[in-house]
């Protein structure tokens, strides 16, 4: 089972990532992991990534898309989830050439549907495990509320993240993921259009929900 997860920065997306991966033993691939990845081991495309990120520049699509090419058909046995790529629609339009030209199959599109600004205030509350970043803990949402200060899961150690706070930051990514013409939006809107043609399965999920009514959905939407 191949998924891609879409979601707003504060929908529960993490969440709901980690709950898939439990329970199908998918590899839960995020964008910033692969370039850890290839940058660490150093492969080719990792060298050249590098070099980009050092200079302050943003690694072109063409080093972009075939990393997370490798690094999908690496997990193809057992699946993957892909979450936080592609964020525009031009990254979205190669991947999907690529993943063709390389057989590799598209199950479902899971976009977790929230409000900007329901989105920036779950963002201002959310609090970050020591332990596992994946453990839901929001001082803005009872179900998920930290019990003493601590993680509501481990009782591991919580901190805020500081980009969380920063309200220019928030707006900076939130424009991005909202952006209906070439941002995240749109290329959720093209994985849409392949699902209207049979090549893929698109759920759409209530982010308002809480996060137990979301899983379920989405577990009864993959059975």
């Amino acid at each position: 089972m191949n998924i891609l997860l879409f979601g707003p920065n504060g929908s529960g997306k993490g969440t709901q990532g980690a709950l898939l991966k439990q329970k199908f033993n998918l590899a839960h691939i995020e964008s910033g992991a692969i370039f850890r990845e290839h940058c660490g081991i150093g492969t080719e495309l990792g060298k050249q990534a590098k070099a980009y990120m050092e200079r302050g520049d943003l690694v072109p699509d063409d080093i972009t898309i075939p990393m997370v090419l490798e690094t999908l058909k690496s997990h193809g046995e057992k699946g993957w989830l892909l979450d936080g790529f592609p964020r525009n629609l031009l990254q979205a339009e190669k991947l999907w050439e690529a993943m063709q030209a390389s057989d590799l199959t598209l199950d479902y599109v899971v976009e977790i549907l929230l409000p900007r600004a329901t989105a920036k205030s779950r963002i201002a509350g959310r609090r970050i495990c020591s332990v596992d970043n994946n453990h839901p803990n929001n001082v803005h949402i009872a179900a998920i509320k930290p019990e003493d200060g601590k993680c509501r899961v481990c009782g591991g150690t919580l901190s805020e993240r500081a980009d969380d706070q920063d309200e220019n930051a928030v707006n900076k990514r939130h424009d991005i993921y909202y952006d209906e013409k070439n941002g995240t939006l749109a290329a959720i809107r093209f994985f849409q259009g392949l699902a209207a043609q049979g090549k893929c399965r698109y759920i759409a999920l209530d982010g308002q929900e809480d996060i137990n009514t979301v899983k379920d959905t989405l577990l009864a939407e993959l059975a």
